[in-house]
């Protein structure tokens, strides 16, 4: 194992015992740095809310690091959704109907969860390693403007943080957003954001 590889090891270690004690950490992902948790914790979810000051009724979306993990968080993946995220160019965010096994509070009012699979190579590792959905929600307070790298977020939100991930923090590369895709339960789906 390189250096490279331990600092994210080491890494994906420390962020885990925070995430299996309900703690709220700042990670970087495949698109912005995010606020995260165990999307299986209504507790954790709910300091999410708190600390973007968002209404609760607003869904955020999850992280994990593979289509066979949804398997366990949806009570069926469409044949489309394993097209749509193998042909994906970019990071891509679909929306399930009919969301299980995750907090109550992190699923909408109509049954979905947005998941993403990340590409980023810490926190594919981490999701990997972790055996559960990330949260994956912009570190900033709702309304305002998203973060693009860790320097633009503010000491506001870092200061609510159980754990920061060092790795990338000095990382400026401009992110670009998730596709967002909603299936819907007839197979069909409506693109919300290219």
């Amino acid at each position: 194992m390189d250096n490279y590889e331990k600092i994210i090891s080491d890494e994906v270690k420390k962020t885990i015992e925070v995430l299996r004690v309900g703690g709220i950490i700042l990670y970087p992902t495949d698109t912005i740095w995010g606020i995260g948790c165990d999307a299986s914790n209504a507790e954790a979810v709910e300091k999410i809310f708190k600390i973007k000051q968002r209404d609760d009724s607003k869904s955020m979306l999850v992280i994990t690091d593979g289509m066979a993990r949804i398997q366990s968080y949806v009570d069926e993946i469409p044949d489309i959704a394993w097209d749509l995220a193998e042909l994906a160019d970019k990071p891509l965010t679909i929306i399930y109907p009919q969301a299980k096994n995750l907090a109550a509070n992190l699923i909408a009012d109509d049954g979905s969860i947005g998941i993403r699979i990340t590409s980023e190579k810490f926190s594919k590792q981490l999701c990997s390693a972790f055996r559960r959905p990330i949260v994956s929600t912009s570190a900033n307070i709702s309304g305002e403007p998203s973060p693009q790298y860790f320097a633009e977020i503010s000491d506001k939100i870092k200061e609510q943080m159980d754990y920061i991930v060092e790795y990338r923090q000095d990382d400026i590369l401009q992110k670009q957003a998730s596709s967002i895709i909603k299936l819907k339960k007839n197979g069909t789906f409506v693109i919300l954001r290219n």
